[in-house]
């Protein structure tokens, strides 16, 4: 059997908490986290809502002079990297900082810093800008500041993949542990949305729910009366290392990366295909990988786009690959909780994943009223569900008909 990817520390930013021990007692409440955007004027934008991070500067442990330096993404980046590090209990000191990676993904960068800066340089010219802009809004720029604050030297990568961004980034960091070229990595996304450029580069590519006037009840993955996602802001990132390594050292393992699976529907820039066979591949070949059987498989996290044709190919593609296993399979989106943090929501659903397995819970997929005769999986509606869950599957999709499947083991 080839050796395993063990997870060994978690952190958590997000809607729903701001620690690990806080997401997942806020989970475990069945309720939502996504309000009204207040932070500027939305009037003119036809999705209005979101999940949001409200006390990042209560939990930072940075100095004011580097947070004028970076874009919030680079921030909850590094507040949650200080997370994941402390429950991994790594002592840095003592670690090959040559031999620690850092891998990241988001779809957007940093537009808070950008559209703020470039407003400043229109107005004012060149010596309004800050000498801080062209590294604080590109994509790469958390895993830049990861890596600087702690003196990370190892093999690197940040990747860009739409809502799939962070699933392969995980991937790509569990693979340079299987071939020896990290002893840790850190591995995870993060996403912030909600300002105004971005947020209406996020209306502009469809999808968003515009139930603006019951933003709780907005986000309602597989649910008869569902129009569209609910966009959401966050950082989810974890640390891995080879399971020999983490029981050498004596860490506690939440967790174990066994497979994955990915494909691309080569059908169209922003649209998924209507045949399913490009994602059943996706689904098959993290079966493969990890070298499971169908009838392995406890739990399915939904990727849960929560639009008429993402679910309705989502579940087409599983009863495809499962056939009447799918009856004995908990689902569910709990991301219907907190808004979807697109290059960041896989790191987040793995994360709920490890705990779920952890805490024998299946979470909810919350705002279920009715039921879709064209996409109709039984996805845990509205109420936890008690189960011993030993082996999961994380479905992720990114706009183009990217496809990636992590396969998630508890022991």
């Amino acid at each position: 059997m080839k050796e395993r990817i063990a997870i060994t520390g978690l952190g958590v930013v997000s809607p729903c908490g701001l620690k690990k021990e806080t997401f997942w007692a806020n989970l475990k409440r069945a309720e939502s986290y996504i309000d009204e955007i207040s932070r500027f004027d939305t009037s003119l934008y036809p999705s209005r809502i979101a999940g949001q991070v409200h006390d990042l500067d209560c939990y930072t442990h940075l100095s004011g002079r580097l947070i004028k330096k970076i874009d919030v993404f680079s921030h909850m980046a590094l507040v949650c990297s200080q997370q994941a590090l402390a429950d991994a209990s790594l002592e840095l000191d003592e670690v090959d900082k040559k031999r620690v990676g850092v891998f990241m993904g988001n779809a957007l960068g940093g537009w808070l810093f950008a559209e703020t800066e470039l407003r400043d340089m229109y107005l004012e010219g060149r010596e309004g800008i800050s000498p801080y802009m062209a590294s604080a809004w590109f994509p790469a720029a958390p895993q830049g500041q990861i890596t600087i604050y702690y003196g990370f030297q190892g093999y690197s990568k940040t990747v860009v993949a739409d809502k799939a961004s962070s699933a392969l980034a995980i991937w790509y960091g569990s693979k340079t542990l299987k071939e020896n070229k990290n002893d840790f990595v850190l591995a995870g996304g993060m996403e912030a949305p909600v300002t105004p450029y971005a947020l209406l580069c996020v209306n502009t590519r469809g999808g968003l729910s515009k139930n603006n006037l019951n933003p709780r009840g907005a986000y309602r993955p597989y649910d008869l009366y569902r129009d569209g996602f609910v966009v959401g802001e966050g950082s989810g990132i974890v640390v891995m290392e080879k399971e020999s390594h983490a029981e050498k050292r004596g860490a506690d393992i939440y967790g174990f990366i066994r497979g994955v699976g990915f494909s691309c529907d080569g059908y169209h820039y922003s649209r998924y295909s209507p045949d399913t066979a490009s994602l059943e591949y996706a689904i098959e070949s993290c079966l493969e990988d990890a070298s499971w059987r169908k009838e392995n498989i406890d739990y399915i996290c939904l990727d849960g786009e929560a639009t008429v044709m993402g679910d309705y190919l989502e579940a087409k593609a599983l009863k495809k690959v499962f056939g009447g296993r799918m009856k004995d399979i908990s689902l569910s989106a709990p991301k219907s909780m907190f808004g979807n943090l697109l290059g960041a929501q896989t790191s987040l659903d793995l994360i709920l994943t490890i705990l779920s397995m952890k805490n024998s819970t299946v979470l909810p997929t919350i705002n279920y009223e009715g039921r879709d005769p064209y996409a109709d999986l039984n996805c845990t509606p509205n109420t936890c569900l008690s189960r011993n869950i030993d082996k999961s599957l994380i479905m992720a999709r990114g706009r183009g008909g990217i496809n990636v499947v992590l396969a998630v083991e508890n022991s």
